[in-house]
Formats: C-alpha cells, structure tokens, sequence
C-alpha cells in the first residue's frame, strides 16, 4: 500500500489516446493478457487480434498514463499470449503496476457482465467521460460494482485471532473477513461476521485502511478490534480452523502484498 505521492495510482477514465508513452494493459473478455514470462506483451504479439472493442484511459502514475484494451471473450489470441493468473502477478509485479492491474480488472469485469440492460435486453453503450454502461431504449445506467468487505483482526492481549478457509494453501492463516450486506453499515458487518465465524464478540473496532481487491471486484475495509467475550464456535462451511497466536508464534501468513499481510505485521511490530 503505497504512501508517497508520486507513487500512487490516480484513477481517471476517458477515450484512449494510444500514444505509444502509455502503458496498456490488454484483455480478453475480463481476462488480462500477458506473455509467457508474465510480463506485458509487446505490441507487436496484439495486432493478429485487430481493433479492440474498448479503448479507455484508467489513469495516471509517476508521470506515466495507463490504458487498457479489451476484446470479445470469443476472440482468439496468438501463441506467446496466455491469461494472467492475477494472484501470481501479485509476486511478479511491482505493487504500483499491481494496483493499475487491479483497477483495470475491475472495469474489464464490468465492461464483460454489462453488455445488455438489465432491464430492457436492449444493448449498452459506454460513455466517454464517466464509467457507466447506458441503454439508450430505457435509461438504465450500469456502473462499476464494488462489493465491501470487512477483514478484522481481532487481539487479546499479547495474541490475535486467525483463521484458515478450507480455500486457503495448506497451512495459511488470515484475519476473519466477509462481505456487507445491503443495508448494513461497515461496522455491523464486522460484528456480524465475527460472531458468525467464530462464535465471539468484540469490541473497540478501530480503521486500519483498504485495499482494492479485483476477485473480481472487492474492496477490503481493514479494523482492529479486541476481543469481548465468547468462546470459539466456528462456521464449519467457511472455517477450517482458528487459534489465537502469539507475537512469537505466527502461522504462516497472506501475501506480502494483502492488507491481511500489513495488519498483522502492524500489530505483532506494536
């Protein structure tokens, strides 16, 4: 999570201007396009799949734009080109390309499920100056989705509490999380998934701060909280496992890269 300026991913959005000083990112359908060596392809591998369907502007960094291409999820796309698996870029790419990765993600996801109104079956268009997906027949606006989701982590004095899903690789633990439901504040969600998961009650909840989370389009709200009272009963469905740890005696831990990662250590360093 960067906090230098001149390091930060500023969204922005508009029609591409395919100068050849930006940096675009290339899709099929919502799946990013990147060489063998999981680096972006060169131009040059591009031009068998012809002109793309979208061509947008996603922002700006370190002096540099970023753009991103998107083709029909029937394309077919030429030998030396695969679809990125998004968690291992997490450990190839530098944090800063991961974040425009990210972004760019997102609107490829929104750009692939909103091809039709919803509505009306008539077909969207996309605007130029604002991310939305308008049907000239009935007004409906599609939009980018953002789905929240709470991650707390949760300290009885000298331990924290972590959790593994079955989903998870052998041995891995993390902080409890799950997504807001409509109509509930951020801070009921934590309450709720807590007590859903584990079966315990906490107290104190304080901000830690988000992170962008395109699987496929989540973002992470991070809180501290402390333990209030309960004994562990844990949701059979989502928890394989949960133990309170020590300082000196963490499980194996979420990627470097996670907001999971950056809370744990901010805790176990304080």
């Amino acid at each position: 999570m960067n906090t230098e300026n001149d390091s930060i991913f500023f969204p922005a959005y508009g029609p591409a201007t395919g100068r050849g000083d930006v940096i675009t990112l290339n899709f099929i359908g919502d799946a990013l396009l990147v060489a063998a060596d999981d680096q972006l392809p060169e131009h040059s591998m591009l031009e068998l799949l012809g002109s793309p369907q979208h061509s947008l502007a996603i922002g700006t960094a370190e002096q540099s734009g970023y753009e991103m291409q998107m083709w029909s999820a029937r394309t077919e796309f030429p030998a030396g080109l695969i679809k990125a698996d998004y968690r291992k870029l997490m450990s190839v790419w530098p944090q800063l390309l991961w974040e425009v990765a990210s972004r760019a993600k997102q609107l490829a996801v929104w750009l692939h499920e909103n091809q039709y109104c919803g509505v009306c079956g008539n077909r969207l268009e996309t605007a130029e100056q604002t991310p939305a997906r308008q049907c000239g027949e009935c007004g409906f606006i599609a939009y980018p989705r953002i789905s929240p989701v709470c991650i707390v982590l949760i300290s009885r004095g000298d331990e924290i509490l972590l959790a593994r899903s079955p989903h998870f690789p052998a041995g891995l633990y993390s902080a409890l999380a799950g997504h807001v439901e409509a109509g509930e504040s951020v801070e009921a969600c934590a309450h709720r998934e807590v007590r859903e998961e584990a079966g315990i009650e906490i107290r104190n909840l304080s901000w830690f701060g988000s992170q962008s989370w395109p699987f496929p389009h989540s973002l992470m709200l991070g809180f501290f909280a402390e333990y209030a009272g309960g004994e562990l009963v844990l949701q059979a469905e989502e928890i394989e496992d949960a133990q309170w740890f020590r300082r000196d005696n963490l499980p194996p831990l979420p990627h470097p890269s996670t907001i999971a990662y950056h809370m744990i250590r901010t805790w176990q360093g304080g």
